[in-house]
């Protein structure tokens, strides 16, 4: 298989936070796991919505599910650093978009990962598809 390779212009990232790397972030291998990094980027984007005044779940049983995942590591990190993750929105379509994020060392600028998740918004009482509302497409358009 092809190594996923992400690239992504400074200007899509309009927001920034820091977390610890925690002990249970740790694997066997003593660096920060995968699964770990994942739950970091969920807690960066969900810290991305609020500080932009939007809302996972947008009524009636409507909301954003993740359809696909890119991740490209780039250095170790290990505890307890404290990671600087940079979000931004991409590529909005009919239905939603792509997440994507920069992952560095806080203290040193080093690069720790790049990611990009794709969503959707969908209404899980029909369970389908939903178009993408016009507020969140005029906030990142």
């Amino acid at each position: 298989m092809a190594r996923v390779k992400l690239s992504f212009p400074d200007e899509v990232f309009v927001f920034s936070t820091t977390m610890p790397v925690r002990i249970t972030d740790i694997n066997g291998a003593n660096h920060l796991g995968n699964d770990a990094l994942i739950s970091m980027l969920s807690e960066a984007r969900a810290q991305f919505m609020v500080k932009m005044g939007l809302e996972e779940k947008i009524g009636k049983g409507t909301g954003i599910i993740v359809t696909d995942l890119a991740t490209m590591y780039q250095s170790e990190s290990f505890f307890p650093e404290i990671l600087r993750f940079e979000v931004g929105v991409t590529d909005l379509n009919k239905y939603g978009g792509d997440y994507v994020f920069r992952v560095t060392k806080a203290a040193s600028g080093q690069p720790v990962a790049l990611a990009k998740y794709g969503f959707v918004f969908f209404d899980f009482q029909h369970k389908k598809v939903v178009d993408l509302p016009d507020y969140f497409r005029e906030r990142f358009a």
